[in-house]
């Protein structure tokens, strides 16, 4: 694995988070999601709502971020309390994007684990997922150990997906 440091995320990172967050979508989602609405997904955009998150200061919630040797953001993780009450898992794995030239070399475990940490850190013992069917990501989380338990049509750009909620019992 390349040299990298996963740390705490704060505002100042907000733009590097969603030049992650644009990309990975654009690489993830060609031909899974409109393309017209991959186009649409601007730095600028994602920038001021993940200003609006972090001042937001969400009691329940941590965000990571993964940099690369150059100080780079290369990918992020948003892990917090359950937004699915009806759920039985207590806490809940919001996001990890990472771009797609670094998949396969640890990066994402690296934030899964300290997400887990986060939860942990938070007194919560289980923890799940929603990830679109067609997400390639989808078998990291079962490689991880999730198991999938829950499906819920989303609309993206006009189209309609599959959402699947992956879970852990014990984490």
């Amino acid at each position: 694995m390349t040299s990298c440091n996963v740390r705490a995320a704060v505002a100042a990172d907000a733009k590097g988070i969603a030049i992650v967050h644009v990309d990975s979508w654009k690489e993830t989602y060609s031909g899974i999601v409109p393309q017209g609405f991959l186009n649409s997904m601007s730095y600028e955009k994602r920038t001021g709502a993940w200003l609006e998150i972090f001042a937001e200061q969400r009691p329940f919630e941590k965000m990571f971020v993964v940099e690369d040797q150059n100080k780079d953001i290369v990918g992020f993780a948003v892990a917090g309390k359950s937004r699915e009450p009806s759920f039985a898992y207590e806490g809940e794995l919001h996001a990890i994007y990472l771009l797609k030239n670094l998949h396969r070399q640890g990066f994402g475990r690296l934030l899964f684990e300290k997400s887990v940490e986060a939860i942990h850190g938070f007194g919560f013992q289980s923890m799940f997922v929603w990830v679109l069917r067609k997400n390639p990501a989808l078998n990291f989380y079962i490689h991880m150990g999730a198991e999938e338990f829950a499906v819920k049509p989303i609309e993206i750009g006009g189209q309609q997906l599959e959402e699947v909620a992956l879970g852990w019992n014990r984490i």
